[in-house]
């Protein structure tokens, strides 16, 4: 499971020109979901995105979660992170999970992380979304976690 996490002063989805979901301040959550990825990826994921402390405190140091400040993460799903672009010039999809698989999965994670106390909006399975953003900061993470490897986020992940 890869998931590009972005923190947001807003962000909201529109399909076919009609807005389905919005957020405040808090995070956009593009999730791609990989072959082989299961449950104990989706929590994972869940766990860590609940608690990344991305956000500044009163001393603008980022020890304050999404949690912590109260806010939201709008999350969408995004096959396209689980391609590899090392050779030619079209990207392999090859390792993105088949779509109702993909689907059950992406609900679990955003189920989890809405058990985790954070409001959880979500894009359209399979639509052709528009995404519109302020990122804040900017800040951006790519957060990896696959079965055999465990967590790919990073140092002290």
């Amino acid at each position: 499971m890869r998931i590009v996490v972005q923190r947001v002063s807003e962000a909201r989805i529109e399909v076919e020109k009609r807005r389905i979901a919005a957020i405040g301040t808090g995070l956009l959550a593009l999730v791609g979901v990989e072959r082989g990825d299961g449950e104990s990826e989706a929590a994972f994921m869940a766990e860590k995105i609940a608690h990344l402390r991305i956000f500044p405190d009163g001393e603008q140091r980022l020890n304050l979660s999404v949690k912590d400040i109260g806010g939201g993460v709008l999350s969408v799903s995004q096959f396209t992170l689980a391609s590899h672009v090392r050779k030619g010039r079209r990207p392999d999809l090859a390792n993105a999970e088949e779509p109702a698989r993909a689907e059950r999965l992406w609900r679990l994670f955003n189920d989890l992380l809405a058990g985790q106390g954070v409001p959880v909006a979500c894009g359209e399975f399979g639509a052709v979304m528009e995404v519109s953003l302020v990122n804040s900061g900017p800040v951006t993470f790519i957060l990896e976690k696959t079965g055999d490897e465990g967590s790919r986020s990073g140092r002290g992940a």
